[in-house]
């Protein structure tokens, strides 16, 4: 029985190392197609404008705040010097 459960370990490693393959020639082949649909070799972006893949970019409610109240304070300075000017 511990060939048996050996081979088995072997066969789990394998399985393993199959799956770790697979990603990177799919991450080849998604290459390759970026590169095939007009991308640029000299170290130009391939990726098009639009939006980016990715997770999803989350502010703290204190930034959120820190964020309003700055942006408040230079509306009003604005709208004082406007209204300075008139």
């Amino acid at each position: 029985m511990d060939i048996l459960a050996a081979l088995k370990k072997e066969e789990a490693k394998f399985e393993k190392e199959v799956g770790a393959a697979q990603q990177q020639l799919d991450t080849v082949r998604e290459a390759i197609k970026l590169l095939s649909r007009g991308g640029n070799l000299r170290g130009k972006s391939v990726v098009k404008a639009g939006k980016a893949k990715g997770k999803k970019r989350v502010i703290s409610a204190a930034g959120k705040k820190a964020i309003s109240k700055a942006t408040k304070a230079r509306w009003a300075k604005f709208r004082a010097e406007k209204k300075g000017k008139a």
